[in-house]
């Protein structure tokens, strides 16, 4: 019998969408549960341990959006995905703030889903490891308890809050950040509408980090959503003969 790559809950209104997702997270290898409503997956990630939860955003009863809120409040190291309307960049926003991981849009493509999946499973089980430990990320290496940044071993000087930010990001790479949690995160909570004032602080990290800040590698821009930090690349898995 194969391992299991993760648990992952399913949470949608929609018979024909849980069903298409449950065959394809099943097909990868997932183990995979359902629930068509909010009120439902808050009484099923209460009972049972997942890995990460793909919420949709418009349901009848308790939307997506408070669901995630509720969810977020009980178990913050739980992976959540919302499930949105392609282009709806005020859905997505509202899924960030509202504790959402990172975003899903409709019509998805199979490959985006399996990237994406995957990837909030392997960030559950990193969360659970040492808050400490080495972040590396291409050339790219982070050392939380020293607080050193190296770039392709050489180190790299920042400012202490220009180290934050880069932490930050780093520390949830590949996921999306919003200009507002990322002013709250690094600069406290009575920041959050300083928006030139956080893309100065972009534009010089990228001057120190990236080989061509115009076409940035690792510090990326999520169109006026906020910035996400390039995911480390996963070894490739020899398949066995």
């Amino acid at each position: 019998m194969s391992q299991s790559h993760g648990k992952v809950l399913i949470v949608d209104d929609d018979t024909f969408i849980r069903r298409a997702l449950h065959n394809t997270l099943h097909g990868m290898g997932f183990d995979v549960e359902e629930a068509s409503t909010g009120e439902e997956a808050l009484d099923l990630v209460r009972k049972v341990e997942y890995d990460a939860v793909l919420l949709d955003i418009n349901m009848p009863g308790m939307g997506g959006i408070y669901a995630c809120r509720e969810i977020r409040r009980s178990l913050p190291r739980l992976s959540i995905l919302m499930l949105t309307v392609r282009d709806s960049e005020a859905d997505m926003v509202a899924a960030l703030d509202a504790g959402a991981d990172d975003y899903i849009t409709k019509p998805f493509r199979i490959r985006e889903l399996a990237a994406r999946v995957r990837a909030a499973v392997r960030r559950a089980s990193t969360d659970r490891a040492d808050p400490d430990a080495v972040i590396q990320i291409g050339n790219i290496e982070l050392d939380p308890a020293r607080r050193v940044v190296r770039k392709a071993g050489e180190p790299v000087h920042l400012t202490p809050t220009e180290f934050e930010l880069v932490r930050y990001l780093m520390s949830h790479a590949g996921l999306p950040i919003t200009h507002v949690s990322l002013l709250h995160a690094v600069w406290g909570p009575e920041y959050g509408g300083e928006l030139e004032y956080l893309r100065t602080f972009v534009r010089q990290l990228r001057k120190k980090l990236e080989d061509d800040p115009a076409n940035p590698e690792y510090l990326l821009t999520d169109s006026h959503i906020g910035y996400r930090f390039a995911e480390a690349k996963p070894e490739p898995v020899e398949e066995e003969a």
